[in-house]
């Protein structure tokens, strides 16, 4: 379980996140909507410990210690070496975290449906497969909290159902998932809850996808006014 407890985050005098406070447990998927600016992608960096709090905490159950090992963190940027082929970006990653077999590579590749024996550059990959490797980075030591930011930016429907999928099936096998996205409609069937977010503040949680639909709504309430 992750809680926040009154977390906020600022960056001078802007606040990219004001109060938080939000419950994650073990084997559920949690979308998180809200316009650019809204502080998504901050709420990700201050749970993956990239960010501090300005006040307030994050509570991690089990050790402090063993929290660097639990989570995986896909940025928005794919964050990959373009020279590379996929195996060769995952050993440079895989160093980074002690792990020097490349079984544990290889089935990460093979996990998000990759070939791990393809030699080609990732720089001459299509964004569905960076998209991939990017994730396959980020599993391959295991981590039982998975962070996405914008999962589904810029690929095609077929690669989009994929990645969805593919969410789907880590949080059956008990991983705690949170996705930053705009699409609604991917995560709609994966997502357990989902939350809405404006100006850094959490303006809705609630099961399912419904966050979502309420935010276009007030998208829409407030192009209608203006």
């Amino acid at each position: 379980m992750v809680q926040l407890q009154q977390v906020t985050k600022l960056f001078g005098r802007f606040a990219a996140l004001r109060s938080v406070t939000a419950e994650f447990s073990s084997g559920r998927c949690y979308a998180i909507f809200g316009e650019n600016g809204a502080g998504k992608s901050t709420l990700l960096r201050v749970i993956a410990g990239l960010a501090r709090p300005t006040s307030g905490k994050v509570v991690f159950d089990g050790p402090p210690e063993m929290l660097r090992q639990r989570i995986g963190y896909v940025a928005h940027a794919s964050m990959l070496y373009d020279e590379l082929s996929a195996i060769e970006n995952l050993r440079y990653f895989g160093a980074l975290y002690g792990i020097k077999e490349d079984q544990k590579m290889v089935a990460a590749i093979r996990a998000v449906g990759l070939d791990p024996d393809l030699e080609r550059h990732v720089g001459d990959y299509s964004q569905g497969m960076r998209q991939r490797l990017s994730l396959a980075r980020t599993l391959m030591h295991e981590p039982e909290i998975l962070l996405l930011d914008e999962p589904f930016s810029n690929l095609d429907v077929t690669s989009a159902r994929e990645i969805a999928a593919l969410i789907k099936k880590l949080r059956d096998e008990g991983k705690m998932i949170l996705v930053v996205t705009h699409q609604a409609a991917h995560v709609d069937g994966v997502a357990d809850y989902s939350l809405l977010f404006s100006q850094g503040q959490l303006l809705r949680s609630e099961s399912g996808i419904g966050a979502a639909r309420d935010g276009a709504a007030k998208d829409g309430d407030e192009g209608a006014a203006s």
